[in-house]
């Protein structure tokens, strides 16, 4: 059975940083691209950020793009979310999700490729 257990979310005040991970686990993670999505409330779960199987390569969304870094220790093996000049808009429940597709060679945004979501972590951010 596919685990997967997201931490590090809290409360952060506007401008400020927040490393989140998530920790796979139950399957042969290295083969698998990972995904960020989030979902504030009343509002669809939306994509984040995408990170291929190797970590070679990495998509993000327009709204967080320059802010976010996503990155992957395969060894570890964790996926995490560096989280930098925090918005308030950015405040939401954060999914990591594994790829149904391995060595997928381009980054999906659809979460509908996504089988395997973690339990989501709060973010809030206070203005």
């Amino acid at each position: 059975q596919v685990q997967l257990v997201e931490s590090g979310g809290g409360l952060v005040q506007a401008g400020g940083s927040l490393r989140i991970s998530c920790a796979p686990a139950g399957r042969q993670f290295s083969n698998y691209a990972m995904g960020w999505f989030r979902q504030a409330p009343g509002k669809e779960r939306e994509f984040v950020a995408a990170i291929n199987w190797s970590g070679g390569s990495t998509y993000y969304a327009d709204s967080v793009k320059g802010r976010f870094t996503v990155s992957r220790d395969r060894d570890a093996p964790t996926v995490y979310l560096q989280m930098n000049t925090l918005k308030p808009e950015d405040a939401a429940v954060y999914y990591c999700a594994d790829d149904l597709t391995p060595w997928r060679v381009i980054l999906s945004t659809d979460l509908r490729d996504y089988g395997y979501w973690g339990q989501g972590t709060q973010v809030t951010v206070s203005s």
